[in-house]
């Protein structure tokens, strides 16, 4: 409890995630609207083409941009205790190192997670406000997409973190959180032959399918949308699980 605290005082008493949840909080919902707006404007109020609007659409800001901030936030809460030389205090204080980075997680996660479900709601229902359309959250999968925003935004928090111990350094930790789901996932799948199998396993590419934001059937997932997310924590555990052994084997 004393390292949750000690991660509390830090991730309140810093600016970086004051203004990472603000750009989240307004990327998010905003995008949410303006595309509601947009289909209401193109259509019409009521339009008579409901799946131009769907629950995932109203979730593309929170899933595309919104997770990335929260990674970029989480990395930070590592890769600057490490840039100041703080995290050789923090490891004097508790010498526990897989303490002190799972205390990081546990709380990130969880803020995030608290976040993504005030997000996901806001942008869900203002969406649909600003489109004219009605949207029930219990039918189809509107509920899984909507609701499984927290957890995807509580996973990719413990992966930046996991990402952020591994390499220390904020540029780099940064980079490879957006890279890895924006460049290197979507430049795998135009390799010629074997580019469509190897988006299959994509961990993001997963991830966005349990949240409904793969189109087009662009790739034959082995396993269900609940798999899919199984999958991505499974491929989160490992990263994370790594950081922890190689925060125990180096010097800080």
């Amino acid at each position: 409890m004393s390292v949750l605290n000690a991660e509390r005082i830090k991730l309140t008493s810093t600016k970086s995630p004051m203004w990472c949840t603000l750009i989240a909080v307004v990327v998010s919902i905003g995008l949410a609207v303006v595309v509601g707006a947009a289909m209401k404007s193109q259509y019409g109020a009521g339009f008579a083409n409901p799946y131009n609007y769907t629950a995932a659409v109203t979730q593309m800001g929170a899933v595309q941009f919104g997770a990335m901030l929260v990674m970029i936030m989480a990395a930070l809460a590592v890769t600057t205790e490490y840039r100041f030389g703080v995290i050789r205090t923090s490891f004097l204080a508790s010498p526990n190192r897989s303490a002190v980075i799972a205390g990081k997680a546990l709380l990130l996660s969880g803020f995030a997670a608290v976040l993504g479900l005030v997000v996901a709601l806001a942008a869900f229902y203002l969406g649909q406000a600003a489109s004219g359309l009605t949207i029930p959250l219990g039918d189809g999968d509107n509920a899984r997409i909507v609701l499984g925003v927290p957890i995807y935004f509580a996973l990719v928090a413990v992966f930046a973190v996991g990402v952020g111990t591994l390499i220390r350094q904020s540029a780099g930790a940064i980079s490879l959180v957006l890279l890895w789901p924006l460049v290197i996932e979507s430049m795998a799948t135009v390799i010629p032959k074997v580019g469509k199998y190897i988006g299959e396993f994509g961990p993001f590419n997963n991830a966005t399918y349990f949240l409904g934001q793969q189109n087009g059937g662009q790739f034959d997932f082995h396993w269900g949308p609940w798999g899919a997310l199984v999958y991505f924590a499974a491929f989160v555990a490992v990263v994370f699980g790594t950081s922890l052994v190689v925060v125990n084997k180096r010097d800080a």
